[in-house]
């Protein structure tokens, strides 16, 4: 009943946003103080994918220890959401779970790769065969049966136990980083991905957390608690059987924390997709001050944030391109 809870009020916290001002971010400027140099202020707001919603809140926190002048606006609502609201000039910053297409770029995307987090199949974990599941996992084969191939299977058809239980398939509503991404591991597209759609990362894990049956997909940190970094009570992941070969071997078996699955993500023993880059996105290249320091501050003092965060941190070749893109 607590992570249900914590859920619903993440669920709400993201359909009303975060609201530090009620300014418009229009008003960004910065002044020269004789004392401590540049001091800025103004709103920064920020809309878009679920997948990076907390580490931008934590590192908006963590920004306004150093600038307690600017203020934030910061609203979930899927990568869809968010490159649309940047693109409209309605936000400063777009947050980005998934690749920038080319029409994207064409109209006038920015992309800045800030951090790295992975797409993750997941599980009831009071599902009958949850044992086998966990010893065997899953092949992308099997998984593109289910999501793709829109094949009705039962449980025992992928374990090879007893029982007719049918699979209750879960999938994302909205236009968002995590399904595109974790159709692109499939070898399509979200609107290829067949299940029960679910508006949002909190309403897809609750999905699957609701049904002893269930199989969906989530952002990792949907599926970790960040405070006993293992996964939150009703909800598992699926281990992914890289090799096929009806097994989970040592090396795939990186499930137990959020920090054993991060490393594996590093040391790419996890997929790639489903793991990914997730990005900032401007409208142009940006000239806004405020929003320019943000970003730079983001790519350095900011990645100390991010493994604390559930989130893998960019190697520094790609933090020096990265940084190098906003002077």
């Amino acid at each position: 009943m607590k992570i249900k809870y914590t859920l619903i009020k993440l669920l709400g916290f993201l359909t009303i946003g975060i609201y530090f001002s009620s300014c418009s971010s229009s008003s960004n400027k910065n002044k020269e103080d004789g004392n401590s140099g540049n001091k800025f202020e103004g709103t920064i707001a920020i809309s878009g994918a679920f997948a990076l919603y907390p580490l931008a809140v934590e590192w908006s926190e963590e920004f306004k220890k150093i600038h307690p002048d600017v203020r934030f606006d910061i609203q979930g609502g899927g990568a869809g959401k968010g490159m649309a609201d940047v693109l409209a000039g309605s936000v400063d910053i777009g947050m980005v779970s998934r690749t920038i297409n080319e029409e994207e770029f064409k109209k006038g995307a920015f992309g800045i790769s800030v951090a790295k987090d992975a797409v993750i199949p997941t599980i009831n974990s009071n599902n009958p065969q949850l044992n086998i599941i966990l010893k065997k996992g899953l092949t992308k084969e099997q998984f593109k049966k289910l999501f793709i191939e829109g094949k009705p299977c039962t449980w025992n058809e992928f374990t090879g136990a007893g029982g007719a239980d049918k699979i209750s398939l879960f999938t994302r509503s909205d236009a968002a980083g995590a399904p595109e991404t974790w159709a692109r591991y499939l070898g399509s597209s979200q609107e290829d991905l067949k299940g029960t759609g679910v508006f949002g990362d909190p309403g897809l894990a609750e999905a699957v957390m609701r049904n002893p049956l269930a199989l969906g997909f989530n952002n990792i940190n949907y599926v970790y608690d960040l405070k006993t970094r293992k996964p939150l009570n009703g909800i598992c992941p699926i281990p992914i059987d890289v090799n096929s070969n009806g097994i989970i071997d040592p090396e795939e078996n990186c499930y137990e924390t959020i920090d054993s699955l991060n490393l594996a993500i590093v040391q790419n023993r996890f997929p790639s997709p489903p793991a990914r880059e997730m990005y900032f996105v401007t409208k142009g290249k940006c000239t806004n001050h405020l929003v320019k320091e943000f970003l730079a501050w983001v790519l350095t003092s900011g990645q100390l944030n991010v493994e604390k965060a559930g989130y893998v941190k960019l190697d520094q070749e790609i933090l020096n391109k990265e940084i190098a893109k906003i002077k």
